[in-house]
């Protein structure tokens, strides 16, 4: 699927299974990417400021220049490498 260059902002896709889907230069402000499956995704470029990404699969995915400012993710968030600087640190443990 080509979904690139969309504005998507707050899209609620929990579940949503985009493994390998293109996403260069969308928006996805605020979305809803819960235990979503984006792995191998093309995400370079892609804004991504405030999405939920609590236990999303983003292993392989392309995140090159893409935006992760105040993004919400936890321990089941599987990222492609080493956790982006800009997304904020998962919730503490109650």
């Amino acid at each position: 699927w080509d979904l690139s260059g969309l504005d998507l902002d707050q899209i609620q896709v929990a579940g949503a299974q985009w493994h390998g889907v293109s996403l260069a230069g969308s928006t996805l402000r605020g979305a809803d990417l819960r235990r979503a499956d984006l792995g191998a995704a093309d995400l370079r470029g892609c804004d991504l400021s405030g999405a939920d990404l609590r236990g999303a699969d983003l292993r392989g995915a392309d995140l090159s220049g893409a935006t992760l400012r105040a993004c919400r993710w936890d321990e089941g968030t599987q990222w492609p490498g080493a956790t982006p600087e800009d997304a904020l640190p998962p919730p503490p443990r109650a």
